[in-house]
Order: structure tokens, then sequence, then C-alpha cells
């Protein structure tokens, strides 16, 4: 069931060290240390309701960083193939109803203006169903690159905290990291698979918490590499708006991102003319604090 490269198109990790001739400070931005503005306003059925409230004007920002090329002196390789990603998580975006931008190639200090000035956008997020974000790079466990340098994902992720960014109290802020979290390879494990029969076939005004309303995706797993075709674009992404595009009208985004986890476990191998880290799997992973579903009902 591998996911097949085409011709000339090679597989490669986001990460340090040596394999892919990577090298790897971390960078700090102060979020607010309090909310902006009045305390947002709820009503009762939205606060009770299992599920977020997608029915406000717009959908919300979404917006996509994408790192492909990195200054001299971090030894990083290129991300080929990252293109295909950022023109796919546009295009589904866009379809679920974002207001979509992309920013390619950034630094540190630009990945953090970017992401802060999202979070003072008051007057919009208070009109907008929720936040969404991907950032493509070179990582590892807790960290994310800009062109020029490190930065933890804590310093990108915290403006939008409960604290600090009032416009999404209450609402989901949802990020796709792809990027490595590791050094190490998923070998995999192999299995005999059975039919049924054992034979072998064939192939208010309340208080919430301020880190809460929060989900994170991540590609891989900590301590492990994160694989990206040159022709087809990282294992991931490909997944993640394969299943997107397929199913974000009709199902909650913890069963996508599960089909999502499904989909790269199964789907795809590593394929490359290097012996020793040909035929590796990878399993993506997310992390949860949303307090509610995340039903993404189309807009008229």
């Amino acid at each position: 069931m591998s996911r097949k490269s085409k011709k000339n198109a090679h597989d490669t990790v986001d990460a340090s060290g040596d394999l892919g001739g990577q090298g790897y400070s971390s960078s700090t931005g102060n979020a607010e240390d309090s909310s902006r503005g009045s305390v947002p306003v709820v009503t009762l059925e939205e606060l009770e309701s299992d599920k977020y409230n997608m029915n406000h004007p717009y959908r919300g920002i979404a917006i996509i960083i994408n790192n492909q090329y990195f200054d001299e002196h971090l030894k990083l390789s290129n991300r080929s193939g990252t293109e295909v990603d950022g023109l796919a998580l546009y295009a589904v975006f866009q379809e679920m109803g974002f207001s979509v931008a992309v920013h390619e190639n950034q630094t540190v200090t630009e990945m953090v203006e970017i992401l802060q000035n999202a979070s003072k956008e008051d007057e919009y997020h208070s009109h907008s169903d929720c936040f969404m974000c991907a950032i493509l790079s070179h990582g590892k466990e807790g960290t994310v690159y800009g062109t020029d340098g490190a930065v933890e994902l804590e310093n990108l992720l915290k403006y939008f905290k409960g604290n600090a960014c009032p416009g999404l109290v209450g609402k989901p802020k949802i990020f796709f990291i792809q990027a490595c979290q590791g050094d190490n390879f998923d070998k995999g494990v192999s299995m005999n698979v059975v039919d049924a029969k054992g034979f072998m076939p064939n192939e208010n005004i309340t208080k919430i918490p301020t880190q809460a309303d929060v989900l994170i995706a991540y590609s891989s797993v900590p301590g492990y590499y994160c694989w990206r075709n040159s022709r087809n674009g990282s294992w991931f992404i490909q997944a993640l708006t394969e299943v997107l595009q397929k199913s974000w009208k009709k199902c909650d985004l913890l069963t996508i991102l599960t089909r999502v986890n499904r989909k790269v476990a199964f789907d795809f191998k590593s394929e490359t003319s290097n012996p020793s880290i040909n035929d590796m799997k990878q399993i993506p992973m997310f992390t949860s604090m949303l307090t509610k579903q995340v039903c993404f009902t189309p807009k008229e």
C-alpha cells in the first residue's frame, strides 16, 4: 500500500543533522499579559453546546507560513516540494471559507510579527468561527525554523491564548506543524493480516483556561523525522489536504485528523537510494485542548 514516488522525486526529512545536509537559539516575542478590551460575550446556548458555533459571518483567518530556503550558516537543505504543500493548503483552506494569507521564506522575526499581528485582529475575530495556521519548515522537538534561525513553537502560539487574543476566546485555534520533531527514524513493524475466518487475503461570563480551545497537529511524534517528497510534497500535508477536501463538510476535525494519521501510517513509506533510510514509516500526532467538536458547517 505504499504511495509511489514519481520519477526523479526523492523523499527527505524536515530536521537537523547530517542526513540531508541540515544542521540547527530561540527567538522570543512577548504576548500580551492580559486581555485587550472588554470581556467577550457568548450566549448560554453557545456555551452549553457540544459543538463550536460555526455560523458567524466569517470562517476566519488562515495563515500559511512556508519556508523553503534558509541562510547558509544554518546548513539546512532547501525544502523542495514544499511549494506543492503550500498550494494544496491554500486551495482547501479557501474552499472551507477561510481568508487565506500565504507568507513564504520568513525570518524568525517576521514569523513572530505575522502571528502577533494576526492575534490583534479582534474585530474580525469577534465575527469569525475560528483561526487556522499552518507552519511548514525544518524543525526539531518544540522548535521550528525561520530562514535565519530557530524559534520555539510556544513563542509563536502564545499570541492566541485567551488572555492575549480576546476575539478568539471560546473559539477553536487550529495549528498544523509540518516539521520534524527529532532525528529518529520509524522503521515500522510487520504484521500479518487475516480475514474474519482467519485466512490471509491479498494485500454567560464564565472562566475558561487560557490554554483552552487550541489544537496542534504535528507531522510526526516527538523525537522523529518526518518525510517530504521533492515532487509530491510532504506526506502529512498530502494526507491532510486530501482528507480535508473529502471530509470537511461532513466530519468533525478529530475524525478528520484520525483519518490523516491512518493515511500517513498505511499509505506511505520512504523510497530512497540510501538503503539505511529506505522503507521507513511515519505517524503524525495531534494535541487537543478543544472543549467541543469542530464541525465546519459550509458557508452560504
